[in-house]
């Protein structure tokens, strides 16, 4: 039904409100799924390193924000090219969308290995830089280290997900996503804890381990992306009707017009996840300070807010395709109209999501970890950063619509000084008062004013024109 709709976009065919918002759930829903999953495989990760102690899941804590950074920079040399993907698709022009996979395939290649040359060149000195304890500096270059010779892994997991998602292909990106979070749980569980002994139904068990504690959390996540990954690759490759290359014939050496494309995308992109990131170390700084409970707690309720926030990122994968999509079919009408509703649809989500966080915060602590400590500044962070999260997907899916058009320069800026202006100044504000209750009340205060000027972006803006639209 997705590919039929899809089509009719393709085709200039008309669609009635109905069936937009039929497509937009079809492909919103495997993006939820594969994003929740995503974040769940996050949630499990910090809740069984954070039983192991406090410096243990400090330590990985401090560099989540440097994880995030690499992350986004992957992301970003990936969409640079699958936007235009997106866009040869809507025009109908597939063998395009097959040239463009096949020379964007080298560029990331290349790009994540440097990316994995200056991530392990990092690995030592970043821990002290962003001002972590002596207790876990080691454990915190350890992690970093092995994350970052994954990298090339999981740039081509980016890749192959994002070229099979605008072409219209969410199911099999998102059931990979789930799968590596699976994966990710069962490494974990033999990695990360020693041989242990465990009762099920009055039988005791001996479960096999390796007692690996930050490295097995590490390494156990790079062996899920490497597994994902490498299927994901295989499908988007050689079993995708859109996509395939195997055992065709074509250039894989990228091109001036392909790469220039791809820089106008990805760059703006990139050089927003760098100093957007640059701004989130700048807080975990700001955080370190405050000592291992401040970090462990900032880190658990970041991972758990996600659990609000992913399905905003979801709605957002699929605002890509279908605004990038309808550009290049050249509807401007119909991009509009996907743009409403996905918005529209975000934050409803987000804020049911909200209601539930503030809710059950209590509990969503309790479970990452047994430190009271920690618990309470976790529960206090995840209700007040509640109140922020209407704002915070009116932003992240207006962010997927000006991706869908190629108009990256200017949502970037609008990023870059929202946290650097409002965020870093009121954090930097609060913080030596009010501790980590001042960092979050920032993040909310941040993210609410981010929300207000995407829609006043969405609304006003002439986003539209990125590919000519009149």
């Amino acid at each position: 039904m997705a590919q039929q709709l899809l089509e009719k976009i393709r085709t200039g065919a008309k669609l009635s409100l109905r069936e937009q918002l039929l497509l937009t759930v079809q492909l919103s829903t495997p993006a939820i799924m594969a994003q929740i999953s995503s974040i769940v495989m996050h949630f499990i990760d910090a809740s069984m390193v954070g039983h192991i102690g406090a410096g243990a899941a400090a330590s990985i804590g401090l560099m989540a924000t440097s994880t995030w950074l690499f992350g986004g920079l992957m992301s970003s040399a990936a969409t640079g090219f699958s936007v235009q993907v997106a866009h040869s698709f809507g025009a109908g022009e597939k063998e395009t969308a097959k040239s463009i996979f096949r020379q964007a395939l080298t560029a990331n290649i290349i790009f994540s290995i440097f990316l994995l040359v200056l991530g392990t060149s990092l690995a030592y000195p970043l821990p002290r830089w962003l001002g972590g304890d002596d207790t876990i500096i080691e454990n915190a270059s350890i992690y970093f280290t092995v994350f970052a010779l994954f990298f090339p892994v999981l740039q081509l997991n980016f890749l192959a997900g994002s070229m099979l998602r605008c072409s219209g292909n969410m199911k099999v990106p998102s059931f990979l996503n789930i799968l590596m979070c699976f994966l990710d749980v069962i490494f974990n569980f033999f990695l990360i804890f020693p041989t242990r002994q465990i009762e099920i139904i009055g039988f005791n068990i001996t479960v096999p381990g390796y007692g690996l504690g930050v490295l097995g959390a590490a390494l156990g996540t790079g062996l899920a992306e490497l597994v994902a990954g490498g299927i994901m690759l295989w499908y988007a490759c050689v079993k995708s009707e859109d996509l395939h290359i195997f055992g065709e014939k074509g250039n894989f050496i990228p091109s001036r017009t392909c790469l220039k494309r791809a820089v106008r995308i990805g760059l703006p992109m990139s050089c927003e996840r760098t100093i957007f990131s640059g701004a989130q170390i700048f807080i975990t700084a700001i955080v370190a300070p405050l000592g291992n409970y401040a970090i462990a707690a900032n880190s658990f309720a970041i991972t758990a807010e996600s659990l609000c926030y992913m399905p905003g990122y979801g709605i957002a994968d699929a605002a890509t395709t279908l605004v990038g999509q309808s550009i290049g079919a050249g509807r401007k009408n119909l991009t509009k109209s996907f743009a409403r509703l996905c918005i529209y649809s975000g934050i409803a989500i987000m804020t049911i999501l909200a209601v539930a966080m503030y809710a059950f915060a209590p509990h969503i602590m309790g479970l990452m970890t047994p430190i009271d400590g920690i618990q309470e500044l976790g529960i206090m962070c995840l209700r007040t950063e509640a109140f922020a999260e209407p704002m915070f997907a009116a932003s992240i899916v207006a962010y997927g619509v000006f991706v869908g058009a190629g108009d990256t320069l200017i949502p970037a800026i609008m990023n870059l000084g929202s946290i650097w202006c409002v965020r870093i100044t009121l954090a930097a504000i609060l913080a030596p008062t009010l501790g980590l209750q001042g960092v979050w009340i920032a993040m909310c205060a941040e993210l609410c004013f981010r929300g207000i000027i995407f829609l006043i972006r969405m609304r006003y803006g002439n986003w539209t024109r990125m590919k000519g639209l009149k």
